[in-house]
């Protein structure tokens, strides 16, 4: 499976920016789809889920912000970003992942930058 990140970009604070990942390829045991972003000294930091199934899940400090969604017919991942802060100003992964394997699958890196 290889996934190819689009969408990163320039924003002032409080303004817009969609991140899409798209699918190629495929793998029965994926599970689901996420997004991450580096954060500078730590590990990557999980921002986003889908499962399959359609549960998400949200980082406490994107919730209410950030949304992730899914296009079946495209193989693609969104991560619709609003009200963006300084602080989301980041390289931002997507990720497809496994019951076995958390970090089966990345992208390239997204860069977000967010203007004051």
């Amino acid at each position: 499976v290889q996934l190819q990140a689009s969408g990163g970009g320039l924003a002032q604070a409080g303004g817009s920016l969609r991140l899409s990942c798209t699918a190629s390829g495929s793998d029965a045991s994926i599970n689901g789809m996420a997004w991450y972003r580096h954060i500078p000294g730590r590990t990557r930091e999980l921002v986003a889920s889908l499962t399959n199934g359609g549960k998400t899940y949200y980082a406490d400090s994107v919730k209410g912000r950030f949304t992730i969604s899914r296009d079946g017919a495209k193989n693609t991942l969104y991560l619709q970003m609003d009200s963006l802060k300084p602080e989301d100003t980041t390289i931002y992964y997507c990720n497809a992942y496994t019951t076995a394997n958390l970090y089966a699958y990345w992208g390239q890196g997204t860069l977000v930058t967010v203007s004051s």
